[in-house]
């Protein structure tokens, strides 16, 4: 199947950044980056910790760990140029999409309002980040169960 697809011919039907492609629908996504920051992540952030905790089900500081270790994990969290000169998402409108579906059940097209990303790029953001999580916490903390901790649990 692979090679079939890579024998297809490129008519410019292919989605993503590349050089010659028509450009993507502006969604404003450098001012919802920089809202996002401003919202949470700089000093003097306009909400609380309590107000980050209960839209994302996680204290800041847990989020910050996670994503500094996700940053570390895959390149692909990495702000880069794309073909088109345009910079990439940061890191935290990636992270805080995945994390809200994954706090939240939502859908791809659902956290598009938070972090301004199409939904091929969020659902490969998702599969990259619980793909880092599980290697980067399985030994220490995605472990099966002790008794011990089944009882504490029960």
């Amino acid at each position: 199947m692979v090679v079939g697809l890579l024998d297809l011919p490129s008519h410019g039907s292919l989605r993503g950044s590349q050089v010659g492609r028509g450009l993507n629908v502006d969604k404003h996504r450098r001012s919802r980056g920089k809202n996002l920051l401003e919202d949470y992540f700089i000093p003097n952030y306009v909400y609380s910790n309590v107000d980050f905790r209960g839209r994302y089900r996680m204290q800041p500081h847990l989020f910050n760990e996670i994503m500094h270790d996700v940053y570390n994990y895959d390149a692909d969290f990495v702000q880069k140029c794309a073909a088109a000169g345009i910079l990439g998402r940061l890191l935290e409108q990636k992270l805080i999409a995945v994390i809200r579906m994954l706090a939240y059940g939502s859908y791809a097209d659902q956290v598009d309002k938070i972090a301004r990303m199409g939904k091929s790029t969020t659902l490969e953001s998702l599969v990259r980040f619980c793909d880092a999580i599980e290697t980067l916490y399985t030994r220490d903390y995605l472990r099966k169960p002790t008794p011990g901790d089944l009882q504490r649990f029960l």
